[in-house]
């Protein structure tokens, strides 16, 4: 008798986010967070999190020297550059513009619930100049250290800047290439590197449904949804532009190249659901660079360039409808009047902004960066920042969704597609 088959990858996370909805549901009666079931499912979520982050500089690195030799074979190297970046900036601005429409129409700022006793500048603020010192590596590896003391003892944290890490390969690549025959070893160790991180990614990919379950379950646990009814018009208008993005925008962009949204969300949904669960567009980075390769078909050489970018710098939930509605939320909230030029400001900011907040603290940064262009007072952010959790699942699924769409599109444009697109 055959073995029984499996589900398909995507119904599993399905099935692991429906487990762990039950599973948080079932913790919050039990104790909450601090019950041996809420920890469990916490201590598992962060476990899982911090096995996809120890990927990606090591696989951010390798696959980007290693599309920059594969591109030197394909004549429309530089075209694909420019396509990637305008697709960027046209879906940015229908993201942004949805959220001005929304932010305009439902009045958030007139219908809160908060106090502005709750008003508090945020500990960080994103700024122009943070855009261009993240461009500059402070070392080869794109790594950062940071020491905090505590109780007496001192504790060192790790981290690393995506955008420096594809600075630092891009100028690695391109100089093992023009090196000639010298760089050859490099690259060919770089090749072997790869398929074994590659290797590493898919024992973890495995993991998945498990991470899913733990993620939103423990989601569950801590946030809940009644801290949603003192903001729930601005939750809604957020929730409400995501999915005009999700539902709307994209699909609209893939059936104008002939693409079915049907075929792109069936093999794209396992990246997006992560994404909303783990809140992480660099956390969920090697899934999505995985499935916009094997499941969408989009060339190793391209996608290896365009989807660590976009998780770096495409992200039109926290750069473009989020900080829109926000910053009319504040203005709103405070008084002040917007015009037609502010608008205008508001969007600039959304599609050049994300770039310039790569590698720092994602949705509050780019927030603060629009507040402070348009002159409206950073205290507006801690208005908002008691339901950010909750808001920023949303965000990062629709960030990851156009992280994986603009290459499709492209790749197709530029008919490098090499799978079924029905």
């Amino acid at each position: 008798m055959s073995a029984r088959r499996l589900p398909g990858f995507g119904v599993q996370v399905a099935i692991g986010m429906a487990a762990g909805l039950a599973l948080g549901f079932a913790a919050r009666s039990l104790g909450g967070a601090n019950a041996p079931l809420g920890t469990t499912l916490h201590t598992l979520g962060q476990i899982f999190v911090q096995l996809l982050k120890a990927l990606v500089p090591a696989l951010v690195f390798t696959a980007i020297v290693g599309s920059i030799a594969a591109l030197r074979d394909l004549q429309n190297a530089a075209r694909l550059v420019v396509q990637t970046l305008l697709w960027f900036a046209l879906t940015a601005l229908a993201a942004v513009s949805i959220g001005i429409a929304l932010g305009l129409l439902l009045q958030p700022g007139l219908h809160a619930g908060v106090s502005p006793a709750t008003a508090a500048a945020p500990s960080t603020t994103g700024s122009w100049l943070d855009f261009l010192k993240g461009l500059v590596p402070a070392n080869m590896l794109g790594l950062t250290a940071s020491t905090t003391l505590a109780d007496g003892g001192a504790t060192t944290v790790v981290g690393f800047n995506v955008l420096q890490i594809i600075v630092a390969a891009i100028a690695i690549g391109a100089a093992a290439v023009s090196v000639g025959e010298a760089g050859a070893g490099f690259l060919a160790f770089n090749a072997s590197a790869l398929a074994v991180f590659r290797r590493l990614l898919r024992w973890v990919i495995a993991l998945t449904p498990i991470g899913s379950a733990a993620l939103i379950g423990d989601a569950v646990v801590r946030y809940g949804w009644t801290t949603l009814t003192s903001l729930g018009t601005y939750a809604l208008a957020v929730y409400l532009g995501l999915a005009l993005v999700l539902l709307v925008v994209y699909p609209a962009v893939l059936a104008s190249h002939g693409l079915s949204p049907a075929w792109f969300y069936r093999r794209a949904w396992p990246a997006i659901q992560l994404g909303f669960v783990s809140r992480s567009s660099v956390g969920t980075l090697p899934v999505t660079e995985e499935l916009t390769e094997r499941a969408l078909g989009v060339p190793r050489a391209y996608a290896a360039f365009a989807v660590p970018l976009g998780a770096t710098t495409k992200m039109d939930g926290c750069a473009a409808v989020y900080p829109a509605i926000s910053a009319i939320f504040v203005a709103q909230f405070f008084g002040i009047a917007l015009h037609p030029s502010d608008y205008a400001v508001i969007a600039a900011v959304s599609v050049l902004g994300s770039a310039a907040t790569a590698g720092l603290t994602g949705a509050t940064v780019m927030l603060t960066l629009t507040l402070s262009t348009l002159g409206l007072p950073l205290e507006g952010v801690g208005l908002l920042l008691a339901i950010d959790p909750i808001l920023d699942m949303g965000r990062t699924a629709t960030n990851v969704a156009g992280q994986m769409l603009v290459p499709v599109i492209v790749a197709h444009r530029e008919r490098l597609v090499t799978s079924v697109t029905t």
